[in-house]
């Protein structure tokens, strides 16, 4: 906790812990200023001045007070007071999320470390903020470098142009979208009420869950743990971050950096592998959110049963892709190229196999070939926007699935790098390996069906997928598939898109996840809806219909108030 105090009147000293009660005598003389978003400069004579949420301040009177100014990650700041912390240590044994102050002047962090849970979870509606890492301003060191370079090998693991578009700026909008909207998440929701209600208070309040614990994959390996992140501070948790340690470079990179921007008494990073992670999992969260696969997100919920933790599973699975005989083949053939190729098909939601017509594929593999050849050119191998595979037992998994049909194009492996060309397999049969166990990599099944129906009863005789995808120009065709079929998400005429909205949910069900994130989504995610009525202590005799003696008049009148009289039409079909 080294380095000067900066005092309210711009003049810096080390100061010495100060107790509440010595403040005391000073408070009549003390002045509160009001500052953005309800936190305030307190000023006490002798003292100088420091930080602190009006309301928490108010709340906590009698508590110790220390003030004290941790190292804060080098930026500019245009407030001579940037840096100041006020940190309330009380007698209680609860510890509480950090509060985070993020203001337009100087952009302060303000964690309030050693609070009690409890007490303060009102009161993060009144001085709601948060602070992130993830501004223009003081962006991470070598962030793109750590998350493209493939350690061990003389080439960029993944394209920069896919890096920024998948990884940091799907991130950025994540924590602007939520420093624009937390204000009115957080309010609480009112409610309808009955009629013996009407005159009492209704609603719900979002409440932190407390210590969260959020594991990532290594397809996506800053995306999948931020984006999350962003919504558990913005619930108010304290959480617990395990990357994963085959995305090595992340996995370093978040463990050296995240310290430097968050409250380490309320957020950690745990590295390791598979003994780590089951020793963490030993440990009783308040809630867990985990990102792999079906196979270890068995493991994790079987783990949070034994303390019945609550959690969000996102999962994968093997998402369809159905191409109807009239669709523009050439527009189809970009797309799904792009989807599948996208990070060298190392992405959860990418289309995994084409269901079509035998027609209909004939026409679609030239048309795949051409768009192949100009997004990578002739060469793939030598094209410096085609990724790599992330490990050897990953390159070694997907090249035994090339056994599967014919392979129609590409097909070409080098082991030194790791090196999949995208890969179309045709006439696949649902027996063979390749439709056993989601493909990750840059290669396509194509299963051939007669028509719409036979991939639709197809589709539902398997796990239900992450996503369905639809490429047909007739809309009547894709509102069919999408109210026939049950996935986590849905996308007509393009893959993968449908995630980058964040008004939309993200998530799987069945086999493919639990639960859903994202923008508000995730932020719901993270919050306990507690359910509130506040009423008066008058008004007893409208209580008395409800106490005994019990009565057919009081039956008849208590019911009558209470009673929700049906005012819409349902047609059985």
């Amino acid at each position: 906790m080294g380095g000067p105090f900066a005092w309210g009147d711009g003049t810096a000293s080390a100061p010495t812990p100060v107790s509440f009660p010595q403040l005391v005598p000073s408070l009549p003389h003390a002045t509160l200023g009001v500052c953005s978003g309800g936190w305030a400069e307190l000023c006490v004579p002798g003292h100088g001045c420091i930080m602190v949420c009006a309301p928490v301040f108010k709340q906590l009177l009698g508590g110790a007070l220390q003030c004290a100014s941790p190292s804060p990650p080098p930026r500019s700041h245009s407030s001579s007071r940037a840096g100041h912390v006020a940190s309330l240590p009380l007698k209680w044994s609860l510890w509480a999320p950090a509060l985070l102050l993020h203001t337009e002047s100087s952009a302060r962090r303000v964690p309030l470390s050693q609070t009690p849970a409890r007490s303060l979870l009102p009161l993060r509606n009144q001085c709601p903020s948060v602070k992130f890492c993830g501004d223009s301003r003081q962006p991470f060191p070598n962030l793109v470098t750590c998350v493209t370079w493939n350690p061990g090998s003389a080439r960029q693991q993944s394209p920069p142009f896919e890096v920024e578009l998948s990884e940091i700026i799907m991130v950025k909008n994540e924590v602007n979208y939520a420093l624009n909207n937390l204000s009115s998440w957080m309010k609480d929701e009112g409610v309808d009420k009955s009629l013996v209600t009407q005159l009492d208070r209704a609603f719900i309040r979002k409440e932190p869950y407390g210590v969260v614990l959020i594991i990532g994959p290594w397809n996506y390996p800053l995306q999948l743990i931020l984006v999350p992140l962003v919504g558990a501070i913005a619930a108010g948790n304290c959480v617990i971050i395990k990357p994963s340690e085959i995305s090595s470079s992340t996995e370093k990179l978040l463990a050296e950096t995240l310290p430097s921007y968050l409250d380490k008494d309320c957020f950690a990073v745990v590295t390791g592998g598979p003994a780590e992670m089951t020793k963490l999992l030993e440990n009783k969260f308040d809630y867990i959110f985990f990102t792999g696969s079906p196979q270890v997100g068995k493991i994790v919920m079987a783990a949070a049963a034994k303390h019945l933790t609550p959690l969000t599973l996102e999962l994968g699975g093997k998402n369809p892709c159905f191409v109807a005989d009239e669709s523009n083949l050439q527009n189809v053939a970009n797309r799904l190229v792009w989807g599948r190729c996208f990070n060298a098909g190392q992405t959860c939601i990418a289309p995994d196999y084409v269901l079509c017509s035998a027609e209909t594929q004939e026409k679609l593999l030239p048309a795949l070939r051409h768009a192949i050849t100009q997004f990578f050119g002739p060469e793939p191998r030598e094209s410096p926007d085609f990724a790599r595979i992330i490990s050897d037992k990953q390159f070694q998994r997907i090249r035994a699935l090339l056994g599967s049909g014919r392979v129609a194009i590409g097909g070409q492996t080098d082991e030194r790098e790791r090196y999949i060309a995208p890969t179309v397999l045709a006439d696949v049969q649902p027996s063979e390996p390749a439709m056993q166990e989601e493909i990750f990599g840059p290669v396509l099944p194509i299963v051939t069906v007669p028509n719409v129906d036979e991939a639709i009863a197809f589709i539902n005789s398997r796990e239900r997928p992450l996503a369905v995808y639809v490429f047909a120009s007739d809309s009547k065709l894709v509102r069919r598939v999408l109210e026939r079929t049950s996935s986590g998400g849905f996308g007509a005429n393009d893959p993968i898109m449908q995630m980058t909205l964040i008004s939309l949910p993200f998530g799987g069900i069945g086999n493919s996840g639990l639960g859903s994130y994202h923008g508000k989504f995730s932020f719901d995610t993270f919050s306990h809806h507690r359910a509130c009525l506040l009423r008066s202590m008058g008004l007893e005799p409208m209580n008395s219909l409800r106490y005994p003696p019990y009565s057919e008049r009081k039956m008849g009148l208590v019911l009558s108030i209470f009673r929700i009289k049906r005012t819409g039409t349902c047609t059985l079909l």
